[in-house]
C-alpha cells in the first residue's frame, strides 16, 4: 500500500464473497502490505490529505443542494476497534462534516417502533459521513444470540435489512460496511489490559465476559449476517483486527476508494465570479 496504489486494488482482498468462511480470516494478517506498524501509520498520514479533501468535497455539495452522503458500519465483537478508527481514520477529516452514532440498548419507545426506526432518524444529512458503531446488525447478532427474539422473526431481518439499504443507497448514500475480525486470543489480552490500567477501567464492562463465552456462536451468526447482507450497493469488508494499526490503515483505504468513486468535484459558484471580485476590490 503506497501512494500510489488504487485503493480497490488494496482493498478487494478484504470484500466478503460468499463462500468464503469467517473461520478461515487470519485476524493477525496483514495481506498485502510487508510493512510494519510504523510503515502503515505513514501510508495512511500520506493519505488523510486526500481523503480530506475528498470528504471537504462531500460536504461543499451538501451545502449547495447534492444530496450524495456517506455511511460507515463498524461491526465486531468487544475490544475490535471499532473506536480506534473513528479517532484514527475518521478524525482526519473535519469533524463538522461528520455524525457519529453508537447503538446500545434500545429503549421501550424504540423497541415499539421497530428496529430500524432509530437507524432512521440516524442517517447522515446531504453532504455527511456517518458513522454507525454497532448498528441495525445487532438484531441478527445479539438478538440472535442471546435469544430475544423467536428465531423465524430475526431471520426475516435479513430481508428487511437489505431491503432498507437498497432504499437508502437509491436516495443517494454510499454504504460502507466493515467487520473488523478479532480473534479470541487477541481480545482476551486487550481486556486484560483494560483490567490492568486504572485509566481503563472505564471502558470494561463485565458484561463482555457473557458476549466471550457465546464467541462461537456469534461467528455462527456473523457468518450467516455476512452471506446474507453483503449485496452489491452495500458490500461487506472484513478486516484483520489484531493489528490495530492494520485494521485502520485497510478502513482508511476502504473509505478513501469510496469517496474516490464519488467522483465528485468543487460544485460550480451560483454567482459572478468576476462581478463579486470586481465589487470586492471596488474596480
Amino acid at each position: 500500500m503506497t501512494t500510489t496504489d488504487r485503493s480497490d486494488d488494496v482493498t478487494s482482498p478484504f470484500r466478503w464473497r460468499r463462500g468464503r468462511l469467517l473461520d478461515d480470516v487470519d485476524a493477525g494478517a496483514t495481506p498485502g502490505f510487508e510493512g510494519g506498524k510504523k510503515a502503515g501509520y505513514a501510508v495512511l498520514a500520506e493519505h488523510g490529505a486526500e481523503l480530506s479533501e475528498l470528504q471537504e468535497r462531500l460536504f461543499a455539495h451538501g451545502r449547495t443542494g447534492g444530496t450524495r452522503r456517506l455511511l460507515l458500519v463498524l461491526q465486531g465483537m468487544d475490544t475490535a476497534g471499532k473506536g480506534g478508527v473513528v479517532r484514527h481514520v475518521v478524525g482526519m477529516v473535519d469533524p463538522q462534516g461528520v455524525r457519529c452514532r453508537g447503538f446500545g440498548r434500545p429503549t421501550a419507545e424504540e423497541r415499539d417502533r421497530g428496529f430500524l426506526w432509530r437507524i432512521r432518524r440516524a442517517l447522515p444529512g446531504p453532504g455527511l459521513i456517518g458513522v454507525f458503531d454497532r448498528s441495525h446488525y445487532e438484531q441478527v447478532l445479539v438478538v440472535r444470540v442471546d435469544g430475544l427474539e423467536p428465531e423465524a422473526q430475526w431471520r426475516a431481518h435479513y430481508d428487511e435489512i437489505n431491503d432498507f439499504e437498497a432504499e437508502v443507497a437509491a436516495a443517494g448514500t454510499t454504504i460502507v460496511k466493515v467487520m473488523l475480525a478479532l480473534s479470541p486470543g487477541e481480545q482476551l489480552e486487550r481486556l486484560t489490559s483494560r483490567l490492568d490500567r486504572p485509566d481503563k477501567h472505564w471502558k470494561y464492562d463485565p458484561a463482555d465476559l457473557h458476549a466471550r463465552r457465546q464467541w462461537e456462536d456469534y461467528q455462527a451468526a456473523y457468518q450467516e449476517m455476512l452471506d446474507r447482507t453483503s449485496t452489491d450497493v452495500a458490500p461487506w469488508w472484513v478486516v484483520p483486527a489484531d493489528r490495530k494499526w492494520f485494521a485502520r490503515l485497510v478502513v482508511g483505504e476502504i473509505l478513501l476508494g469510496a469517496l474516490r468513486e464519488m467522483d465528485l468535484g468543487w460544485p460550480p459558484a451560483d454567482f459572478d465570479v468576476a462581478e463579486q471580485r470586481r465589487l470586492l476590490t471596488g474596480g
